[in-house]
């Protein structure tokens, strides 16, 4: 998979940061950038290639991205830019009359076929030197989206909410994706590319209220996309089961177990569900800050509440009992 990134140590002068960043940022997002912090740029930015998507996490003190009429003549790679806020606020002018002001939890898409006036202005965060702009991106090839240009033409530099429904859901996905992206091989790479596509898919269809005009397999993978989403939220709750998934989105279990074992490569949402809470119940259980935290009691934060039927599942798993894990664990820490 190609990976490039930049960090703020990286023994380059505040110039020469801002230029690195500007030529990497720039690999997907043609624009004249410019920034009020060059003497003192400071970055860090992840870039990861998923199939013909790109990936990218960024945070800087402040930039203004201008694309022009021009620019767009001259070259124009027709691309999707969507963009989720993590900190900072930006202002995104599309047209004359059109201004449009973005804030944290905000997902907005543009496209390289028209011109846009973006300004990323940095906030200071609790425990945080200088203000910063943080966000992730996505860039994906007009083509590839199966709703028409001329419908996402109404959604272009509006903002929308990422807190709730199938934004809520591309957003986790896009934040749980930059976390891993480095530990993926080119084919699962490529694969969660598609599933981004989809997503973008979905979220786009369901703002514009033709998600049922989209192709069976992306609403498909995007089903599957929501349904781990809602595992992942709810992992705490006991009664979480096949079943309490299945009502929360609206579908019959037989169709959920359906879908599901299609896009997981055979793997059920029971057995799903309790992969995850053993791996939560494992990062914890080596996690010093909870050292004085009893086993059963990590288990059951989890959602497993008989000790026994968590100890048996944990050795199933990992080949070792939860108290061998955490004692092993303590004991490279300690060295």
């Amino acid at each position: 998979m190609g990976a490039e990134g930049m960090t703020e140590d990286d023994g380059l002068s505040p110039r020469e940061r801002f230029e690195r960043w500007r030529d990497l940022v720039g690999r997907t997002r043609v624009a004249d950038t410019t920034s009020a912090h060059v003497e003192t740029f400071a970055a860090q930015l992840r870039m990861f290639e998923l199939g013909p998507v790109t990936l990218m996490a960024t945070s800087f003190p402040s930039a203004r991205f201008r694309r022009s009429e021009r620019m767009i003549r001259s070259s124009d790679q027709e691309l999707y830019h969507l963009t989720l806020l993590t900190a900072g606020r930006h202002a995104l002018g599309c047209a004359e009359d059109q201004r449009e002001t973005h804030r944290v939890g905000d997902l907005w898409l543009i496209d390289s076929s028209h011109p846009y006036d973006g300004r990323f202005s940095g906030v200071r965060s609790p425990g945080q030197a200088d203000p910063r702009a943080t966000g992730i991106s996505v860039d994906l090839p007009i083509s590839l989206l199966p709703v028409s240009p001329d419908r996402v033409r109404d959604l272009l530099g509006r903002a929308l909410c990422a807190r709730e429904g199938t934004g809520a859901v591309l957003a986790d996905f896009l934040l749980g994706l930059d976390r891993q992206a480095h530990t993926l091989g080119p084919a699962e790479a490529a694969r969660l590319g598609t599933v981004v596509v989809d997503l973008v898919a979905a979220w786009v269809a369901r703002e514009l209220d033709t998600l049922p005009a989209l192709p069976h397999e992306t609403r498909r993978r995007a089903l599957v996309e929501s349904v781990r989403g809602f595992i992942r939220r709810n992992l705490h709750d006991p009664d979480l089961s096949p079943a309490t998934v299945a009502a929360a989105h609206h579908i019959s279990l037989s169709y959920l177990h359906r879908v599901f074992t299609q896009e997981s490569q055979g793997e059920t949402v029971a057995a799903w569900i309790r992969s995850q809470r053993l791996k939560k119940a494992h990062h914890d259980l080596a996690d010093p800050a909870l050292r004085a935290v009893p086993i059963h009691i990590v288990a059951a934060q989890w959602g497993i509440l008989r000790a026994d039927d968590f100890s048996r599942a944990f050795r199933a798993a990992y080949g070792i009992s939860p108290s061998e894990h955490r004692h092993q664990a303590f004991a490279l820490t300690a060295e």
